[in-house]
């Protein structure tokens, strides 16, 4: 982020601290949506958590933020339900229709979130992480490979050898 005198934004996240801020921002929001009755606050809770965590995180680190935004999601959902789910007779039926139902109704929330980080990190540069990760694959690979190829071994090498000559031929 680009200040009035040019400079760039002191605050910067690592993955984890990005991925944080978007769990606990949800898990407020799930909060607030009890508190207020309003279940819209759930989702715009998560995708501001994660627009404002994909801006702030290190370049170097986008990567790994990326592919969290559905994780984080059902994370938070999966232990507001289960909160939810010890206080009826049937836990299992009750967190599995709690799962169901919220996840339906935060899947638009989910998927412009998700949309919304990708686009952000790709503009940020996610384009050359993932380059920089098939050249670190690449070159693992190639040190991991034999330099010489596998030379199968000899016919009979583990036949017994008899050394000298047979007795009787002098």
């Amino acid at each position: 982020m680009v200040g009035e005198k040019g400079r760039r934004s002191a605050v910067r996240l690592t993955a984890r601290g990005a991925i944080a801020l978007a769990l606990v921002a949800t898990l407020a929001g799930y909060v607030l949506t009890a508190v207020f009755g309003v279940e819209q606050i759930v989702g715009a809770a998560f995708v501001l958590a994660s627009v404002l965590g994909v801006v702030l995180v290190n370049r170097r680190e986008l990567l790994s933020l990326v592919v969290t935004p559905p994780l984080v999601f059902f994370c938070a959902t999966l232990f507001v339900e289960l909160g939810r789910a010890f206080g009826s007779v049937s836990i299992v039926q009750s967190l599995a229709l709690g799962l169901y139902t919220s996840m339906t109704q935060g899947a638009p929330w989910l998927f412009a979130g998700s949309a919304l980080v990708l686009g952000i990190a790709w503009r940020r540069g996610l384009r050359d992480n993932v380059r920089e990760l098939r050249e670190e694959l690449k070159a693992g690979a190639e040190m991991t490979r034999p330099r010489q190829p596998f030379v199968p071994e000899p016919e009979g090498y583990f036949e017994p050898k008899v050394y000298g000559t047979p007795r009787g031929e002098d």
